[in-house]
């Protein structure tokens, strides 16, 4: 087996998906699956372990692959993983595990991660419910379960219920929207992660016994001293970070500028590309995205199925600099984006209605790199040109909501608004955890996925010390 011949996930036309949010990508199928395994070198110390935040047993669950006993290969994932099917899709393999892997040194890496998604999409087409419980043994030492809360089910406040489920603990996630999911729901378009693929994933975590609250607002409906009050023993805040940034640019509150947030939660979970949805969006002939990362390209993705004439995404430092994945900008450009690199927005022009009407920007150039180890944007004095356009996306970030910290008192908070808590989530409250973008800022799935692992160990092992000092 040659050390390049990694295998590609075939992926539907361009000239038809652009027009749907059916998903882009298709997957492998058994030869396929069976034939990129088989490149794995099942290397001893394993250092694509070591790139894995959940920490999954690679080696294992890709010899199992090979071995053609995927059923297997499932649930060794789903030992440490309870969102196979979601990070299949959706984590970022080729800076994490793949970057580390062996093969990777003198040729191409294995396709991690279309291989858990291969696993994960086996099983679903081959057992009937698509679920496999695990052994929910209390290591409580309890006779009745010991209440856990989890505050948001997002990729993080899925994990943590997850696995606080499988050590015997009865836990309940509380949601603030009508549907759970936070950011794979709201934030992934279904072209990149299927809606089927992240109810059925919900589902396996309930199906573990995790009950889930939606239309609860924590900090509103409940406070945490509430939750206390309801006899939770301790609670994990991951309530995401989904409070949009600005530009502070004249002309910014025109009609036709959205933030990122607001845009893809129209379309995402409210369907507003589907005529049978009450959901309005306007979005014109133009539109232009302001970002460079994933939720950037993911907006000028989904414009373009809008069905409008023209999409900018416009980045103020250069393609290389740009933080969103490689693939997905690769699809973007397949999909007709026009990518307007070192240019920089500096003011909204708005029609006499108050509609946004163009773009002024200026051109940039790098300089030397600033504390995000990236090149420094540096205007170009004189170099301003119009961008025509109808719709603006501003997708240049998001930082933590501030209603839960402004409702818990005693609760650290850092300069961003972010909850202050240390490498295993523990907070400043006794009892009290956090963890993913509610801490870090905007991070990636998998990212947020191991700090709810590691939340629900320190959790589990919090309860466990309080029992023993009774």
């Amino acid at each position: 087996m040659k050390l390049n011949s990694r295998r590609q996930m075939k992926k539907r036309p361009v000239k038809g998906r652009v027009k749907n949010f059916e998903e882009v990508a298709l997957g492998f199928d058994e030869k396929e699956a069976l034939e990129e395994a088989k490149r794995c070198l099942q290397c001893k110390k394993a250092p694509c372990v070591k790139g894995c935040p959940v920490e999954i047993n690679i080696p294992k669950f890709i010899k199992e692959i090979t071995e053609g006993e995927f059923s297997e290969a499932i649930k060794t994932l789903k030992e440490a993983n309870s969102l196979p099917g979601i990070c299949g899709r959706v984590c970022p393999q080729e800076t994490q595990c793949e970057i580390l892997c062996t093969l990777g040194k003198k040729g191409k890496p294995v396709a991690i991660g279309a291989l858990e998604r291969f696993a994960s999409d086996w099983e679903m087409r081959n057992e009937k419910s698509g679920i496999r419980t695990l052994d929910k043994k209390s290591k409580t030492k309890n006779l009745k379960p010991i209440k856990m809360a989890v505050v948001g089910s997002g990729p993080a406040g899925l994990t943590c219920a997850g696995e606080l489920a499988k050590m015997g603990y009865k836990v309940t996630i509380f949601e603030s929207l009508h549907k759970p999911g936070g950011v794979l729901r709201y934030g992934i378009p279904e072209f990149r992660l299927p809606r089927n693929i992240l109810d059925r994933e919900i589902q396996y975590v309930k199906s573990l016994g995790v009950e889930l609250r939606c239309d609860v607002l924590i900090g509103r409906t409940y406070t945490i001293e509430d939750l206390f009050q309801q006899s939770y023993k301790a609670i994990f805040i991951a309530s995401g970070a989904g409070y949009p940034k600005f530009l502070n640019i004249e002309g910014e509150n025109a009609n036709g500028v959205y933030s990122a947030n607001e845009f893809l939660t129209r379309v995402n979970l409210m369907k507003a590309y589907d005529l049978h949805y009450d959901t309005p969006i306007k979005v014109g002939g133009k539109v232009g995205v302001i970002g460079g990362g994933n939720v950037a390209v993911d907006s000028a993705r989904v414009a373009m199925r809008l069905g409008v004439e023209e999409v900018y995404l416009i980045y103020r430092r250069s393609e290389e600099e740009m933080p969103a994945r490689r693939e997905e900008i690769e699809h973007a450009k397949e999909e007709g984006i026009k990518f307007k690199l070192l240019t920089q927005p500096v003011k909204i022009n708005v029609d006499k209605n108050g509609w946004v009407e163009s773009l002024e920007c200026i051109e940039m150039k790098l300089a030397q790199p600033d504390e995000s180890g990236r090149r420094r944007p540096v205007p170009i004095e004189g170099s301003n040109f119009l961008i025509p356009l109808e719709t603006i996306v501003v997708a240049i970030g998001q930082v933590p909501n501030p209603l839960i910290p402004s409702y818990t008192p005693g609760l650290k908070i850092g300069e961003k608004g972010n909850i202050i808590a240390d490498e295993r989530g523990a907070t400043s409250i006794e009892g009290v955890f956090a963890g993913g973008d509610i801490v870090t800022g905007a991070a990636t799935v998998i990212e947020a996925m191991g700090a709810g692992r590691r939340s629900a160990k320190a959790m589990d092992e919090y309860v466990k010390k309080k029992l023993d000092n009774r």
